[in-house]
Formats: structure tokens, C-alpha cells, sequence
């Protein structure tokens, strides 16, 4: 055992010497290497990652003029230039219209589409998206794609959505290949599919809900008998179409309608009198807390510091949103116990 300790110690001494010969041999490097020096990209690379950086990221234009940024990119790659506000904004509208353009050349080559949209408002603004789907032919791979997010003018009226489909589909050349567009069951939409879509051999009308007079601005009284305009219905008969607008036959999204299906059936359960006072009392105090927690900062503190989690408020549109506010309140009582909700409904000065 000694022998081989000895040999071992012998053997690690002579490796040890051998090495600081060859590292003495070896000149000392005059600096420290650095990033930007083994590794040089051109201005093309720089402005391609900041354009992508920007868009992924949904981040504003002016960006690219704070200094922060400015002192990040050119310490990561010194002597670059930063583009300017301006120039991020053309190279953003021209990579927009070529990406525009491939799904283009994409979708001409696909013979079955099938849409989805909604309206909605946010920031005193109104908006309207599509998304386009379908199979690839070849492999049946599913693919989708956002044709459209744009802005609405005005009210959420039938005819107004009914324009923006219609040039929307016409843009990408697809309104003749769309089979379904899904939708929510707002009666704005349902009268638009119904006045201006394609109908099914069933009817799909029958059983629709009318929009109570709110959005009839397409409705117009009937004139006098004095006042009709003859006109030669040759003429009309030769046309492409007699509507102003063409869209595709319609379909209701099936999670909205079960939305309004098992809201309907719950309220339907209050018929037992004992339920309903029950169920009243209970949710009168949850959306005593959920209407703190969302109209005031110091009461989401409360909530945060006693609970360790926040409310989730409940959305009429928004599905299973009443289940999981529900269920928030649920988990705070079993993991931080009752204790949590009753101090702070003592402190925020709600009904325990």
C-alpha cells in the first residue's frame, strides 16, 4: 500500500512539473478576449433581431429611441447603429404586406376554409379578428392563421360586420371557398348571417333571436306606391349577386351555447325556495368581494396579504369564468382556511 502511495505521489509530482514548464513556455494573452471580437454580425443581422424582438414582443415603436435599448444593443455590439422610430415602422408595414402575401399564395392553394370571428371593445376602441382554418390536402396537418385584426368604426351594427367579413374575405380571395364561420350568438351577428350568409337546407334561421330593433339600422320603412322606383329586373338578374354583402353560411360557437345552456339550468335550480335563499346569500357575498377586489388597490392588497392568492372575477362572456371565481374562493378556504375570508371581509367591511 506504501509503495504504490509513494509511486501514485511520484507520478503526480512529475505530471505536475511537466505542466508548469509547458505553461511557462506558453505566453501570457496581452488582453482578455471579448464577445464582440470573436464574433462579429453585420447591421442586417442587428436590425432582422430588433425587428423581431419588437414585433414578438408587441412592444411600441419608440423603443428603439430609449437609451436603455440603445446602450443594451451597442455594448452587445459596439460601432452598430440603432434604426430609427421611422425606419422600424416601414420595415414593420413591409414585413406585414410579404407575410400578407405568402398566406396569400398559401390559401390559394387550399379548396376548403373554415373561419372564426368576434368583436369586441377595449380601450374605448372596437375591433374585429378572423381566423382562417384548414387541412393540409397532403399531410392533414390542421393549420390556422389570423387574416384580419382591424379596427371598427362606429357601432357594433349588422351591416357593419357584415361589411368588414365581406372585404375581408374578398382581400384574401377565400370568400368563395369558406364552408362555416363560427361566431358567438350575439345578436348583431346572427342577424348578419342571416340577412347576408348562405343558407342551409334545414333553415338555419329558424329559432334566432332578433336583436330587438337596436341594430335595424339595414331596416327601412316601405315607401308609398307613389314613390316606387320601376327598374328592369333583366338588369338586376345579370348580377353576381343581389346583397350588398356575400358571406358564408354560419355556425354558432358550441362552448358559447353551452354557456347559455348551463346558465339557463342552474337559474332553474332557484325554484326550490330553500336553494334560492341559500344560493342568493352565498353569491351576494362573493360578488361583494369580487366587486372590491376589482374596483380598488388597497382592497387587493387586503385580499393578497390574508388569502396569499387574488380573486378571480366572474365575466358573463367570458366561459367558466363563474366556476373558477368560485373555485379560487373554494381552494383560499381549504389552504388558508376560513379564517382568511372572514379577516378580510371584517377589514374591507363586507358581509361575512
Amino acid at each position: 500500500m506504501d509503495l504504490n502511495l509513494c509511486l501514485y505521489a511520484q507520478l503526480t509530482s512529475a505530471a505536475l512539473k511537466r505542466r508548469s514548464s509547458a505553461e511557462g513556455s506558453l505566453a501570457p494573452p496581452s488582453k482578455q478576449t471579448k464577445l464582440w471580437e470573436t464574433r462579429r454580425v453585420s447591421q442586417a443581422s442587428v436590425d432582422k433581431v430588433v425587428l423581431e424582438f419588437v414585433v414578438q414582443g408587441l412592444h411600441p415603436p419608440h423603443i428603439v429611441q430609449q437609451q436603455g435599448f440603445i446602450d443594451l444593443l451597442q455594448h452587445l455590439q459596439p460601432n452598430t447603429n440603432v434604426m430609427t422610430r421611422n425606419t422600424l415602422v416601414n420595415k414593420v408595414t413591409k414585413a406585414s404586406v410579404e407575410m400578407k402575401t405568402k398566406l396569400k399564395a398559401a390559401l390559394s392553394e387550399i379548396e376548403f376554409i373554415a373561419t372564426t370571428t368576434d368583436c369586441w371593445t377595449a380601450h374605448r376602441r372596437s375591433f374585429i379578428g378572423v381566423t382562417a382554418h384548414w387541412f393540409n390536402p397532403q399531410t392533414m396537418q390542421r393549420s390556422c392563421a389570423a387574416l384580419a385584426c382591424k379596427q371598427l368604426k362606429g357601432s357594433h351594427t349588422f351591416s357593419a360586420l357584415a361589411g368588414a367579413l365581406n372585404d375581408i374575405h374578398t382581400e384574401f380571395n377565400v370568400r368563395e371557398k369558406i364552408v362555416r364561420t363560427t361566431t358567438d350568438n350575439g345578436s348583431n351577428f346572427l342577424k348578419a348571417f342571416r340577412v347576408y350568409g348562405q343558407m342551409d337546407d334545414v333553415g338555419e334561421g329558424d329559432g334566432e333571436e332578433d336583436d330587438g330593433g337596436q341594430n335595424d339600422d339595414y331596416d327601412e320603412e316601405e315607401e308609398s306606391v307613389e314613390g316606387v322606383e320601376f327598374v328592369d329586373a333583366g338588369a338586376l338578374l345579370d348580377k353576381d349577386d343581389y346583397l350588398e354583402y356575400q358571406l358564408p353560411k354560419h355556425h354558432r360557437c358550441a362552448c358559447h351555447l353551452l354557456n347559455l345552456v348551463s346558465t339557463v339550468d342552474a337559474s332553474k335550480a332557484e325554484v326550490n325556495p330553500l336553494y334560492k335563499r341559500v344560493s342568493r346569500s352565498t353569491f351576494a357575498k362573493c360578488s361583494s368581494l369580487w366587486t372590491k377586489s376589482s374596483r380598488s388597490i388597497t382592497a387587493s392588497e387586503v385580499i393578497e396579504e390574508h388569502c396569499k392568492l387574488q380573486l378571480i372575477r366572474p365575466v358573463a362572456t367570458r366561459w367558466n369564468s363563474f366556476f373558477s371565481a368560485v373555485e379560487r374562493i373554494v381552494r383560499i378556504t381549504r389552504e388558508q382556511g376560513e379564517g382568511a375570508l372572514a379577516a378580510v371581509c371584517s377589514e374591507l367591511d363586507t358581509p361575512k
